[in-house]
């Protein structure tokens, strides 16, 4: 076992005593988050400020054989894939690297370290005339570099090209101390040599066809850290309209959307359920109760914009095609709902949550149980969750869901928002046992849970090919051999 005074001095000496904690305090609150996942306390909390610092603390944690779990937003984790594992854990936390480095409006892109969080970059951009692409509604906390290697969901399914969006290139730190840059920022040349030919670091692929974001995207930590990336922006709108469909099932939305990727129609478009719509709108428990009385059981918003050139030509058009395809579907679609209006809607989702954060209203606690499904199947999807909550005899009423196609629609993200009361065993223990049972079902019916996290990774890799787990274990052989990042996630159970 590593002496943790000795490992203290020399993190220290690294980093400087103000971005070294010991506090047991300080360090609880990393031994837990709001996920049904049960960790251990780290036994050290350091902040890298700089690359340098970064590749200084994965050499020494390989020598001294300790464990680093890697975060890049402050508070509010709800996946479990920040909590350690180990007895011999450091929280390494990069919320403290927070240069935007540049942001170049002519390529748009922007390249961040990952303690940038939502509202930062999107102040930053806004000066450009650029715009953040956002997944819904994130915490004021959140790293965007850690939104987008999650894989969460952008609002906007037409500039969603691929499963790495908006991610582009990365600077990375391996497991083994190796410094790589994939994509077209790995070179010829330093960044300032590139931007002076012209390069813009947009093309995740290479050096030579290899794309290694797709190895780093999606690992939780376990593979490298992060200390740069560029990330897709689009044009700020000049005009917009949201408007909205109101449905007492899902079925009657669903072909309606699904004419809307075909035309690649409209910019922000997703569906809520009355209870994640409510949990947006109220500030707490009784007023969210209120507020879901009063609307429809499902909610899709489609929003349609007009950019620099011609906007208002662009928003009467799309306008009229979209309605034209509304009355065909019988959809109604109109700018005001109980509560809220279309323009107060775009004020809402257009910046990060206010606190406290609206998945936290109802109840003080929620887990998050999403995968990957297509839109026709979703409604099945949801009523299978609803048989299990009436089961397990929690209440149905307290689901939240969320429906966003992605990859022009091709798939949808399916999201369900568990709210409980973490200081209540019995709500806790039925919560997470409906929780479990849930995605037994699910991936009995076909849900592919694409990020599978600690309290899931058994159930699913269990299910997985057996070729599909020894690759990604050679893999893990490859990039960090002495197992050192984030042990015990995923499939890398032998390291824990």
């Amino acid at each position: 076992m590593v002496s943790p005074n000795d490992l203290k001095k020399e993190l220290i000496s690294i980093v400087g005593s103000e971005n070294l904690f010991d506090d047991e305090k300080i360090l609880q609150n990393f031994a837990s988050d709001f996920s049904f996942v049960k960790g251990k306390m780290p036994i050290l909390v350091v902040k890298p400020k700089n690359f340098d610092h970064v590749i200084k603390i994965v050499r020494l944690a390989n020598e001294k054989k300790v464990s680093l779990t890697p975060i890049s937003s402050k508070i509010h984790h709800f996946r479990g894939d920040t909590i350690p594992t180990s007895d011999e854990s450091v929280i390494v936390d990069l919320s403290g690297m927070k240069k935007i480095i540049r942001v170049d409006r002519r390529n748009r892109v922007a390249i961040i370290e990952p303690g940038v969080t939502f509202g930062e970059l999107q102040e930053a951009a806004a000066k450009q005339g650029m715009k953040v692409l956002m997944p819904l509604i994130p915490r004021a906390t959140k790293s965007v570099l850690g939104s987008y290697l999650e894989r969460e969901p952008i609002l906007i399914p037409r500039h969603h090209w691929d499963m790495t969006d908006p991610l582009l290139c990365t600077e990375v730190v391996f497991g083994t101390g190796d410094i790589f840059r994939t994509g077209s920022a790995a070179g010829p040349g330093t960044l300032e040599e590139q931007w002076a030919a012209g390069q813009a670091q947009k093309n995740p692929m290479g050096p030579a066809q290899t794309d290694l974001v797709r190895v780093i995207q999606g690992s939780q930590g376990t593979m490298g850290i992060i200390t740069w990336a560029p990330v897709k922006l689009e044009l700020l709108p000049k005009l917009e309209r949201l408007f909205f469909a109101q449905a007492q099932s899902l079925d009657e939305l669903i072909d309606f959307v699904y004419r809307l990727m075909w035309l690649r129609m409209g910019e922000e478009c997703f569906i809520l359920n009355n209870t994640n719509l409510a949990s947006i709108l109220g500030e707490n428990a009784e007023r969210i109760q209120q507020i879901r009385e009063e609307l429809s059981p499902w909610v899709l918003f489609i929003c349609v914009a007009g950019f620099e050139r011609l906007p208002e030509e662009r928003l009467k058009y799309q306008t009229e095609d979209i309605m034209k395809a509304a009355q065909e579907f019988h959809i109604q679609l109109v700018e005001e709902i109980p509560f809220i209006n279309g323009e107060e809607m775009l004020k809402i989702l257009s910046k990060p949550s206010e606190e406290p954060y609206w998945k936290l209203r109802l109840k003080s606690g929620c887990a998050e149980l999403f995968f990957l499904t297509t839109l026709d199947k979703s409604p099945e999807m949801v009523e299978i969750v609803y048989e299990v909550a009436e089961s397990h005899k929690y209440p149905k009423g307290n689901l939240g869901v969320y429906i966003q196609p992605v990859q022009q629609g091709r798939v949808c993200h399916c999201e369900f928002n568990i709210p409980y009361n973490p200081n209540d065993e019995i709500d806790f223990e039925n919560s997470k046992s409906f929780y479990l049972k849930t995605c037994e079902r699910l991936i009995e019916r076909g849900a592919f849970f694409s990020r599978p996290y600690p309290d899931l990774s058994h159930l699913v890799y269990d299910k997985t090919d057996e070729n599909v787990v020894l690759t990604l274990r050679k893999l893990k052989e490859l990039f960090d051999p002495n197992g050192i990042l984030n042990p015990g996630k995923l499939c890398f159970w032998e390291e824990a």
